[in-house]
């Protein structure tokens, strides 16, 4: 007997779970974006959502406050129904754990990955009348002046900031961090050279290069960015270096306990819109690589990420509080 109820209770769970995965969405689904609108994480997200409008509505809402940290606090909180989603990055994600002593939530145990994004590499840039070329001769003029110059970052504890910082470790060098408010007032501090040296996404830095007044040396990741093919990898300049990787990367991610189907619904929707022509082209003309796959991979990129910066920042002595 209790058998035949257990299969029964089974089964209604199923029907339930099947039902609502078919009902879905029944109304908007609301993606709260942890950056500034128009910046690598609104284009993205602004794309696949015009993509998606008719199948999959959705809302677009920015909530770049505390590096990105109380978007994705909120969105941990929220009812586990689909209906509200939070597109990330490596800050909240996998940094936040270890930059904050308190952290209103836990990426890997109040969040359901759905689906990994895409990205893109920092680019190293220099003021062109610094007198560099590439990443050795920034190293070396760094080594014989050590504390002269100083670095902008988009913000404390951002990955513009540890990228610099993991460099600064590798090559025993130091440079003077100076944070900014956004990308944008970064990029343009190392243009007019009032600091060094900066890691910005490259769409950041063009406009600056274009103007003859800035340089970009390298891009952060350990291969060339396929992107931009012509700019070599920090990783080039071989020695110590010679395994320096830091990637910008982003996805988006539901409440823990979001139903199994909802989340597969999700992420076949908007897979098949980071596929379509339009979308791609958008993206890549935006110097943002775009990714997709399960979100079985996007919950290891978060872990193996984690497991890798968490060292990092350790040393460095990096703290948001």
């Amino acid at each position: 007997m209790k058998t035949l109820q257990l299969a029964a209770a089974l089964a209604a769970a199923l029907a339930a779970a099947c039902a609502q995965a078919q009902a879905f969405p029944a109304k908007p689904v609301r993606l709260v974006v942890s950056g500034a609108a128009g910046g690598s994480l609104d284009i993205p997200a602004r794309a696949v959502a015009n993509h998606l409008r008719e199948r999959l509505p959705v809302v677009v809402e920015n909530r770049p406050a505390a590096g990105g940290t109380i978007a994705v606090g909120e969105v941990a909180k929220a009812a586990p129904d689909g209906y509200t989603l939070v597109f990330g990055f490596n800050g909240p994600l996998a940094y936040a754990p270890f930059l904050f002593s308190r952290l209103p939530y836990d990426p890997q145990k109040d969040l359901t990955p759905v689906v990994w994004m895409g990205g893109q590499p920092f680019t190293l840039g220099v003021p062109a009348s610094l007198g560099v070329n590439n990443v050795r001769e920034f190293v070396d003029l760094l080594r014989k002046n050590p504390g002269k110059y100083n670095y902008s970052s988009l913000g404390n504890g951002s990955g513009s900031h540890l990228t610099m910082e993991l460099l600064k470790t590798m090559t025993r060098t130091y440079l003077v961090h100076i944070p900014y408010n956004g990308s944008t007032a970064a990029a343009a501090a190392a243009a007019s050279g009032d600091v060094q040296a900066t890691f910005q996404p490259a769409a950041v830095l063009l406009p600056h290069v274009q103007s003859g007044r800035l340089r970009v040396l390298a891009v952060s990741t350990k291969e060339r960015f396929p992107l931009t093919p012509q700019v070599p990898a920090i990783a080039e300049a071989g020695g110590v270096l010679k395994d320096f990787d830091s990637d910008g990367w982003n996805g988006i991610l539901a409440p823990a306990g979001t139903p199994r189907e909802i989340v597969l619904r999700i992420n076949r929707d908007i897979n098949e819109a980071l596929a379509a022509p339009a979308v791609r082209d958008l993206l890549v003309k935006a110097q943002i690589r775009p990714r997709g796959g399960s979100p079985e991979a996007f919950g290891e990129l978060i872990r193996s990420e984690s497991r890798k910066w968490g060292p990092v920042i350790q040393f460095t002595g990096a703290k948001l509080d």
